[in-house]
């Protein structure tokens, strides 16, 4: 049995969604999750192509006071490509990928920040407005 993982999407329209998958492939147009929170324990099937992004967390309630770095530190290891991530709706991400390719439906990347609650993001390409590889 493949193991639970905590995630947060969020809809292109902007609803929100915390739960927990088993099933996410980002070769896959759907995936199930099962919700946390309101309607706990419900199973939902989820559309990829519905969505903005996908992030794997660390837990669901984060710390809202917390302001997560979006720049690299001088001399911070990094592992893959830098990267600027700026979505439709105006709000932008930075991070490393390891493997970006305009011709599928997302791509991964990891937050610059270690002390960020995501531990990687699954960006939607349809949602997102432009990608630049930083120095």
């Amino acid at each position: 049995m493949t193991e639970l993982i905590k995630v947060v999407f969020r809809y292109l329209h902007g609803g929100l969604v915390k739960g927990y998958t088993r099933d996410f492939s980002p070769n896959k147009e759907s995936f199930h999750v099962e919700v946390f929170g309101d309607k706990e324990g419900k199973l939902i099937e989820v559309n990829v192509k519905d969505l903005k992004a996908l992030f794997f967390v660390k837990d669901f309630t984060g710390n809202s006071a917390y302001n997560e770095r979006k720049q690299f530190r001088e001399g911070q290891k990094i592992t893959g490509r830098k990267v600027k991530v700026t979505f439709k709706d105006g709000e932008v991400l930075v991070g490393t990928t390891m493997g970006f390719d305009p011709k599928r439906q997302g791509f991964f990347f990891f937050p610059v920040d270690p002390e960020s609650n995501n531990i990687k993001i699954f960006s939607v390409l349809s949602a997102v407005s432009k990608v630049e590889f930083i120095q």
